[in-house]
């Protein structure tokens, strides 16, 4: 089986043999020094301000995502959403049930944001941002000095969702001044399901311990607290904090650039395989992590091939999955990533799966 899609990953042999050992009990000595180094290797990885915690939450990264929005602001703030997706789109359904006031940008999609669109809220009263880095549904990166940037002039807090594009491209949290950022396992962590990771600042962590969250599960004031002695307050994802001390262990060892150039390398290298192919790439700011495609092929009746399609006989005829969308865009663009244990020699395989298609008329 190869595994194309942003997540779950393909995992390294190292790895996987971790999650296949007995699980240890986990309120020791032992577990809780093995947590700080997750924390201090994390916050490092994230470039981080003095000072910064992590937090680990058993959850997807949609639980991040609304324990950001829960501890981070209240009814008195006023948020503005880049919606450039589904991923965006969440950010504002949380916003909605926890009833944030907040306002949209909505970008064409496949498209960034520019300046203006930002300049253009200055002055409105907004004192928070809330941003998916890579929106992962469009394959769309956005310029995060640039938000950043206008974030620090107008006094904003910055909340951004690195879930896809952490350690597949450059993040510098402390440079562009974001408040909270959060991540998931199974993304370019390459590790299983099921763990979520959020970074917070100095700032940020003012701004949790100055709210009330009406939660028992998702207040980060236990989880920072219980951080402190190297635990969580409620039973974590063991296997996964074991395998993500040994991902981070490897990446302190490799460093961080080596890292990043490895997944630009194969994006890059999937890319110019497919020049002549009937794919159209339909980011104009792609992110490393993934390669979002329109099929731009007919069948022999002369209707347009299917995104849903092609993701289908992948997966039931090669053995090879790429990510399929949703909505309206389920049979107009699929998705493939470039995040995880993949090498040019996966890309290969998938390249002539695809000259297959083409082939049989099907692609």
């Amino acid at each position: 089986m190869l595994n194309f899609a942003v997540g779950p990953v393909m995992m390294a042999p190292e790895i996987r043999e971790i999650g296949a050992e007995e699980i240890p009990y986990f309120r020791t000595p032992e577990f809780s020094a093995l947590m700080k180094e997750n924390e201090e290797m994390m916050c490092r990885l994230m470039r981080a301000p003095e000072g910064s915690r992590t937090v680990f939450l058993t959850g997807s990264g949609t639980a991040a995502m609304e324990a950001a929005v829960m501890n981070m602001f209240t009814p008195e703030d006023y948020v503005l959403v880049i919606n450039g997706g589904s991923f965006g789109a969440r950010f504002a359904k949380l916003c909605r049930i926890h009833h944030i006031p907040y306002e949209e940008i909505l970008p064409e999609r496949g498209k960034g944001i520019t300046r203006g669109d930002l300049d253009a809220a200055a002055g409105r009263g907004f004192t928070g941002l809330l941003i998916n880095i890579d929106e992962t549904s469009t394959g769309v990166l956005y310029d995060m000095e640039m938000v950043g940037g206008f974030c620090r002039e107008h006094g904003i807090c910055l909340v951004a969702d690195a879930i896809s594009s952490f350690l597949a491209d450059d993040f510098r949290m402390e440079d562009w001044g974001a408040d909270l950022v959060l991540t998931g396992s199974q993304k370019a962590l390459a590790l299983p399901p099921g763990l979520s990771v959020l970074t917070i600042s100095p700032a940020g962590l003012d701004r949790i311990e100055s709210h009330e969250v009406e939660s028992l599960y998702f207040d980060l004031k236990d989880y920072l607290k219980n951080g402190e002695r190297g635990q969580t307050p409620y039973t974590p994802a063991v296997s996964v904090l074991l395998q993500l001390h040994r991902r981070l262990s490897d990446l302190t060892v490799r460093g961080l650039s080596a890292e990043l150039s490895r997944a630009a390398g194969i994006a890059r290298d999937f890319r110019e395989r497919i020049r002549d192919l009937p794919l159209e790439i339909v980011s104009d700011s792609l992110s490393n992590a993934v390669t979002p495609l329109h099929p731009t092929g007919h069948y022999a009746d002369g209707t347009p091939v299917s995104a849903r399609k092609v993701f289908e006989i992948l997966k039931d005829e090669y053995d090879i999955f790429v990510c399929p969308n949703g909505g309206d865009l389920e049979n107009l663009v699929f998705r493939v990533g470039h995040i995880g244990n993949l090498t040019a020699g996966d890309n290969e395989k998938l390249v002539a799966a695809f000259r297959d298609l083409m082939r049989r008329g099907l692609l």
